[in-house]
């Protein structure tokens, strides 16, 4: 297999089993072995290529182990430590790697948990691992960008050093991202005084302050939100001429539109059940083709952006949560669920839907 369908292969056993997955080893066999396998393309099963519970002295530290190290040319060039799938990741959990990284010719290190990948080197003293990853994979949510570096890794590309190039701007791109998504959801103080100076001409009082905190918020959502496909516009009027649709939103309900956009939250919940699906459907459907609209009653998740292609919905907001998943004539029947982790089980009725809406096509 290529490289990019080792990736959603693996991305879709990572859905399907995770929650079957109750130790650390059990999460290397089934993932992260696979992952140095089928997607890096070493062979875990030659010595002279991949070292599991590679063992080197360290001081009066003696016998300790890292899970994997990847030898290229006879000498070490990346170390792996392992945590169980659904642990979290932090730099507490990589004690290890930082002593290891530091007497080896390792120039890259990995902690993961079988879904989550971090990515480290030593970009802020030479030798020594840094403290922050200078690159994060997470195989339901695969950023495109993280693509083209993860191929520098793989035994058929391999360029150790391109990729420890490049980890300063991909490291500082990835936080200057967080930081973005940080103020446009919760704009701080000095973020809307930034704003406020740019677009107010009088003096920035505390009045004007509180309103521009109110007001670069509801910006910031718009903005997403028309981002997205303008998919605001489509739960307020539905598809239809895109410029009648304006005007009607425009002219006839200006107040439904800032009440929405105060009243509807995405939750982490259904944040996280999104990345479920797409998870699921990855290998049927290209994964950008899956988008999620959320409104006040529930949260869609289609194909296309199309609500006539209405994948499932999510119904989270109350006590009973509940899966609809639509049969053949496009009734809805809710399931109800504990968790998000309960999607799994419905693979196939999902599978089945994508599977027919392009079977049809357009006319769906």
């Amino acid at each position: 297999m290529d490289f990019a369908s080792s990736l959603n292969g693996l991305a879709a056993k990572v859905a399907q089993q995770a929650s079957v997955i109750q130790t650390e080893e059990a999460t290397k066999n089934a993932f992260v072995m696979p992952f140095i396998h089928s997607v890096l393309g070493y062979d875990v099963f030659d010595p002279s290529e991949v070292i599991p519970e590679y063992v080197c002295d360290i001081g009066t530290k003696k016998g300790e182990k890292i899970d994997y190290a990847i030898l290229k040319g006879g000498e070490v060039q990346i170390l792996i430590e392992c945590k169980k799938i659904g642990d979290p990741l932090n730099i507490n959990h990589a004690s290890q790697l930082f002593r290891y990284f530091h007497v080896t010719s390792a120039r890259v290190a990995i902690l993961t948990n079988g879904r989550f990948y971090s990515f480290f080197t030593d970009l802020d003293a030479p030798n020594k691992m840094d403290e922050k990853p200078f690159m994060e994979l997470d195989l339901l949510d695969v950023d495109e960008h993280v693509i083209p570096e993860l191929l520098k890794l793989t035994k058929a590309a391999f360029d150790v050093e391109s990729i420890v190039n490049a980890a300063g701007e991909l490291k500082y791109v990835s936080r200057i991202k967080k930081l973005l998504a940080g103020l446009l959801g919760s704009p701080d103080e000095d973020f809307v005084r930034f704003v406020a100076t740019r677009v107010y001409d009088g003096a920035i009082t505390q009045k004007v302050r509180d309103l521009f905190s109110d007001l670069t918020r509801k910006a910031a959502v718009q903005f997403l939100n028309e981002q997205a496909n303008d998919r605001l516009k489509s739960a307020i009027v539905g598809p239809g001429n895109a410029v009648a649709s304006a005007i009607e939103v425009s002219q006839s309900a200006p107040a439904q539109l800032e009440e929405i956009v105060d009243k509807v939250v995405t939750t982490e919940e259904e944040v996280e059940a999104f990345m479920v699906v797409r998870a699921i459907l990855r290998s049927v459907v290209d994964v950008k083709r899956i988008v999620m609209r959320d409104n006040q009653s529930y949260c869609a998740i289609l194909l296309d952006d199309n609500n006539r292609k209405t994948i499932c919905r999510l119904h989270f907001n109350r006590t009973q949560k509940y899966l609809g998943i639509f049969d053949q004539c496009r009734s809805e029947a809710r399931i109800p669920i504990q968790g998000v982790d309960e999607i799994y089980a419905h693979s196939d009725k999902l599978i089945d839907s994508v599977k027919l809406f392009e079977a049809q096509g357009s006319t769906v």
